[in-house]
């Protein structure tokens, strides 16, 4: 069975923004992509960076550590089809977010 897991109050992660959360066990990089908002796997597949922390630019996040970039809406890494972070379901409940313990759309990570 799913579990919906609350990370965050909305007014954390302002549109043009990512934050860095922890979910059950994972880490999520939470983004706000002009008020809709997604949430992926937050530790980048190159070396563990905190995808969270990192510049969000449009729908790409940018790791801080060494530059890989995602489509934060996709889980895919912008450069190599072959490369995706887990994608997680996303849903706002009185002003929290809450995502999806199971992971959606892209599965395990690729590298």
């Amino acid at each position: 069975m799913d579990e919906w897991i609350d990370i965050a109050a909305v007014e954390d992660c302002p549109p043009g923004t990512s934050i860095e959360r922890v979910a059950g066990e994972r880490m999520v990089a939470l983004a706000n992509v002009e008020g809709q908002l997604h949430a992926i796997d937050g530790l980048c597949p190159h070396q563990g960076g905190p995808l969270g922390t990192g510049m969000l630019c449009g729908a790409v996040l940018t790791c801080p550590w060494h530059g890989w970039q995602f489509d934060v809406t996709t889980g895919r890494h912008r450069y190599s089809a072959t490369v995706r972070q887990q994608v997680y379901d996303v849903r706002v409940e009185a002003g929290r977010v809450l995502v999806r313990q199971a992971a959606t759309g892209a599965g395990e990570p690729q590298v």
